[in-house]
């Protein structure tokens, strides 16, 4: 691995951490994290370290709570990158099939709570399993990447330094990506289709990536 191999890998593994639900095992490894971002480019250390600082400053009730509020109850600030695109359709079933299908190549085996499109997972398995694999499922859900970016930035939250480390990594956004983002930004998700389960199920808020 390169050396700009690793420090995407190292930015992708806080990155990962950061969008998680935040609990006790999160503030303990924050002093490892810290010391990770060090290493890091300064463009996605600068993204970084203002989410650290509010995360080590933020009492952890307060910290979950926000992040409830960001991510659970604000559709377009879903973690799950499937659903920009394809919404509550039948298509992102196939959509999710092609996570799994790169988990399994590369001998990584999903607990059963996690989704395969959560943007911590993603970026999970890019950090420790497959770089390349990862990026380019990062890259085929480019548009809702960045319009998780656009929609946290617009919010205020400082969890778009995550998701902005994470697009640094990434090439510059071609005419047509930067198409599909406009029209994500002006039309949303798809919607859901009848007969299909609510993108949230209700046990959703206790499956956590």
């Amino acid at each position: 691995m390169t050396t700009g191999e690793h420090k995407t890998a190292l930015c992708y593994q806080v990155a990962a951490n950061m969008v998680c639900y935040p609990d006790e095992a999160l503030v303990e490894r924050m002093s490892m994290l810290c010391a990770a971002v060090a290493e890091l480019a300064d463009e996605q250390a600068s993204l970084l370290a203002p989410l650290l600082d509010h995360v080590q400053q933020t009492p952890l009730l307060a910290l979950q709570q926000e992040y409830v509020e960001t991510f659970d109850l604000q559709r377009r600030c879903a973690l799950h990158l499937t659903y920009y695109a394809f919404g509550d359709t039948r298509k992102r079933g196939m959509a999710l099939l092609n996570f799994k299908s790169a988990y399994r190549k590369a001998g990584v085996v999903l607990h059963e709570a996690e989704l395969p499109d959560h943007l911590a997972v993603v970026l999970e398995f890019a950090a420790t399993a497959d770089l390349d694999n990862g990026r380019r499922l990062l890259l085929e859900h480019r548009a809702g990447l960045e319009l998780l970016h656009l929609s946290l930035r617009d919010r205020g939250s400082p969890y778009a330094g995550a998701v902005g480390a994470v697009s640094a990594t990434l090439p510059r956004l071609r005419g047509d990506e930067h198409e599909a983002v406009r029209r994500l930004v002006a039309e949303g998700p798809p919607n859901e289709e009848v007969g299909l389960e609510p993108f949230a199920p209700p046990d959703y808020m206790g499956a956590r990536a």
